[in-house]
């Protein structure tokens, strides 16, 4: 099913209440940084109110990069201290673990978000990162290492999505885009960062101890960075808090743009039906076209065999003679230019053009791969796997990486965007999980030709969806994405 959105970017108030307010603002023209500050008609909202909660807010993004990566360089050396070399199942479980605990935390991240707040979402995700992290620094078997990883992933599963909701709720529509690619860009540092701490690991003995004990620090500082921050207009409104959603547009947006802004919620409010969604609604019914293309969207983020590359680039590097230390910083930087790229061209090409080209782009790249796994090619097998896993990394970070979180949030009304998220990021853990469990005992049994073709064929899956489902949400107020939705289904 395919939706077509206007082409204003903001939806304009009628213009009897304009004239009966000058208040109401009908921005029709932008100027080049999103707005300059909202003085004078005309004038879009400024950027600079909302980057610094944005940035707190992108913490979460940080901290899952860093627990994505932080047992890439580490995993021989944790398995050697611990008791269980050589145990590819073992090592796969120390991985996927924490991907599991996601899954659980995710699958409240919903509820969670709309009970309570996005502020203390947030900071209520922050704990079991803490004390997750603290138990595998401490731990002196594998089962403690495993409890404390699955601690940190009940903390990522929870952070994301409710980072997702803040983010789209709290920028202005000129730079929602870029400050989407937020999130992947701290995802990158926290993966890069993570290749860094971990470079000491080899030559410092029990160095992996003090990897896990270094993700503590930004957990706590997003804990209390986020009391200063504010609340999402969105969920205030939903609950009623109608004077407190005020004060929050006027702290985001600035004084001008708070009535325009608290209008277009009241009509989105009056496009809806009003009654409450259940989790189960999701399933069918007028909903179940968006959330079918955010769930199929995540799962075929994950069966690109994305978070293979990232779990375990090491081991592929050590199988090719390529020193691991050199070519992680080498992915951590690609991964982080790719997202730069994306955050510069999200609001200008779009979305979908975006997620096309990267998976199209993503899949050559694992052909490569699949290419370079035929050791009989000699040196040339080398530099088409490692080339191959640069490329895929920075196709992934051009839009497979970014978009959907962005996206998402976008497309989904109101009144089911936490559950609807909650759901998708579900599906993208839970999918997470059985690859990463699953990649290092499928290739010793399909072999890396078999496996990589298996990604490849995933990815061209992914950009002939995206063509015909998604749809681009560039420049429109999430208002005017939920009520144009509506009248067409």
């Amino acid at each position: 099913m395919r939706w077509k959105l206007g082409t204003a970017a903001y939806k304009r108030v009628p213009s009897r209440d304009a004239a009966m307010d000058p208040d109401l603002e009908t921005p029709a023209e932008k100027t080049p940084d999103g707005g300059g500050g909202g003085a004078g008609a005309g004038a879009g909202p400024s950027w600079r109110r909302s980057l610094p909660h944005v940035c707190v807010a992108t913490v979460t993004s940080f901290l899952f990069g860093y627990h994505t990566g932080v047992v890439n360089e580490p995993l021989e050396s944790i398995s050697a201290d611990l008791g269980f070399a050589g145990n590819t199942l073992a090592e796969g479980l120390v991985v996927s673990i924490c991907l599991g605990g996601a899954f659980v935390g995710c699958l409240f991240s919903g509820s969670v978000a709309d009970g309570i707040g996005r502020r203390r979402a947030f900071q209520l995700s922050t704990l079991p990162m803490i004390v997750g992290a603290a138990l595998s620094a401490l731990t002196n078997s594998l089962e403690g290492m495993l409890f404390g990883r699955l601690l940190v992933g009940a903390g990522m599963g929870l952070g994301p999505p409710v980072a997702s909701l803040y983010i789209t709720e709290v920028s202005p529509p000129s730079v929602r885009g870029m400050y989407g690619s937020f999130v992947q860009i701290a995802t990158c540092l926290g993966i890069l960062f993570s290749l860094l701490v971990g470079t000491p690991v080899k030559d410092i003995d029990r160095w992996w101890r003090v990897c896990f004990w270094v993700s503590a620090v930004p957990a706590v500082l997003q804990a209390i960075a986020m009391e200063f921050c504010v609340e999402s207009p969105q969920w205030l409104y939903k609950c009623g808090r109608t004077n407190e959603a005020e004060m929050q547009f006027e702290k985001l947006l600035g004084p001008l743009h708070v009535k325009s802004a608290m209008a277009e919620l009241s009509r989105s409010e009056r496009g809806d039906d009003g009654e409450s969604v259940k989790f189960s609604e999701l399933f069918y019914g007028r909903h179940f076209n968006v959330v079918f293309i955010g769930t199929t969207l995540f799962a075929l983020q994950q069966l690109s065999g994305i978070n293979s590359v990232f779990y375990f680039s090491s081991t592929v590097f050590r199988s090719v003679g390529v020193p691991s230390s050199l070519a992680n910083i080498c992915m951590g930087i690609a991964n982080l230019l790719g997202s730069i790229i994306a955050m510069l061209l999200m609001d200008k090409l779009g979305r979908k053009m975006l997620l096309v080209g990267s998976f199209f782009f993503m899949a050559f790249s694992m052909g490569l791969q699949a290419i370079g796994a035929n050791r009989h090619l000699g040196s040339a097998s080398v530099y088409l796997s490692v080339g191959g896993i640069l490329l895929f990394v920075l196709a992934f970070s051009l839009g497979a990486g970014p978009v959907p979180g962005l996206l998402l949030p976008e497309i989904f009304p109101n009144k089911i965007r936490a559950k609807a998220m909650a759901l998708c990021m579900s599906v993208h853990w839970g999918v997470n999980f059985f690859v990463s469990l699953l990649f290092l005992r499928l290739l010793e049994q399909l072999g890396p030709q078999v496996l990589y073709t298996m990604f490849s064929s995933a990815c061209v899956v992914g950009a002939i969806f995206v063509r015909r489902h998604v749809v681009e949400t560039k420049g429109k107020t999430l208002q005017e994405i939920e009520v144009s939705l509506l009248q067409t289904q």
